[in-house]
Parts: C-alpha cells; structure tokens; sequence
C-alpha cells in the first residue's frame, strides 16, 4: 500500500501538470511573436483588446444577420465581411468608433449575404497560402505583415518599409487563388 502511495500521487501530479504545458507554450509562441513585431508588445496587447471589444460590440448591435470581421494592427482597425444593408455597414464603423485607443478605421465590409463556411475555410486556405509564401521567400520577417482574406481579397496590414510593401503585395499576387490585394500599411521610410 505504500509502495502504491506515492505512485499515485505522482499520476495525480502530472495529470494537473499536463494542463499547464499547453499553456506555458502558447504563452511562448504569443511571446516570440511579439519579439518579431515591429509594434511594442503593449500595442500587440491592446490589438487584440481591441478586436475583442469591437467584436463584441458589433455583435450586441448588429445581431447574426451579418458577418463582420475585426482586425486591429497597430490601432488601426480593418472591417471586412458582409453586412446585410448600408446601415448595418454603418452601424459596424460606428460600433468600432466607440472603442478606446482605435486610431483609423478601414471598412472594406461589403454588402451582400453572408459567406458560406465552405467560402470562408477556401479564404483562410489562401492566408495561409500567402504567409507560407511570405516565410518560404524571406523576402521580409514573415511577421511584420498580417494577412487577411475576404472573399478571395487578400488584405495586407502592417508596419513595413517600401520594399517590404512592394514584396509582399508581389507575393499576395503571385498566389494561386487570390483575387484582389488592398493594402492598409502603415509605412517606415
């Protein structure tokens, strides 16, 4: 029996330790891409603060009828998806007005009915697509650009210098499946 004692104790053990190593390692990957951002690692925080916040108030305002993405780099807020009507379109900007710290606001959202989940994993396919592209290439640390996908559009945000803009919208371009590139970039030189 004590022989059985401590061998239990330790299953017991490692069975709680064992949620802990997720954790510690997304908290390192969250940590490493900060450190390959350009924006301070307090911005990077309230980017995602501020997704969260308009996120939420875009969903107490506009309800399910509409699909509406955020996305905030460096405080600066892109809305891409569908909204029903031009008042929801509105209501969504308005929505992401009244959250703190938003510097800029691009509103890509278009009207139209909402995309289907088979149009949205083809979206997230051709991101990944491109970030592949972008890490493969080197051209520029894969990092400094976030890539979002609407609709086959491939939305380019970060902050990047003329050259690092240039490869990236060349890299979008060249990618199987993309229709259209916007750039919403905050530049460096």
């Amino acid at each position: 029996m004590r022989a059985i004692s401590p061998l239990l104790l330790a299953l017991v053990l490692s069975s709680q330790l064992a949620a802990c190593i997720p954790a510690v390692i997304g908290g390192a990957a969250a940590g490493g891409a900060m450190a390959a951002d350009r924006r301070t690692s307090g911005i990077y925080i309230e980017d995602e603060n501020i997704e969260l916040k308009a996120s939420n108030r875009i969903s107490q305002e506009l309800g399910e009828k509409n699909h509406i993405n955020v996305t905030s780099f460096n405080r600066s807020v892109l809305l891409t998806g569908e909204a029903a009507d031009a008042a929801s379109k509105e209501a969504a900007e308005k929505a992401v007005r009244g959250v703190d710290n938003v510097v800029n606001i691009t509103n890509e959202i278009v009207i139209d009915t909402k995309s289907t989940f088979s149009e949205r994993n083809n979206d997230a396919y051709i991101t990944s697509k491109v970030k592949a592209r972008m890490l493969k290439e080197n051209r520029f640390p894969a990092n400094y650009v976030k890539v979002v996908t609407e609709a086959t559009t491939v939305f380019l945000m970060g902050i990047v210098s003329q050259q690092e803009a240039a490869d990236a919208v060349d890299i979008a371009r060249s990618t199987s499946g993309v229709g259209k590139v916007v750039k919403v970039f905050e530049y460096t030189d």
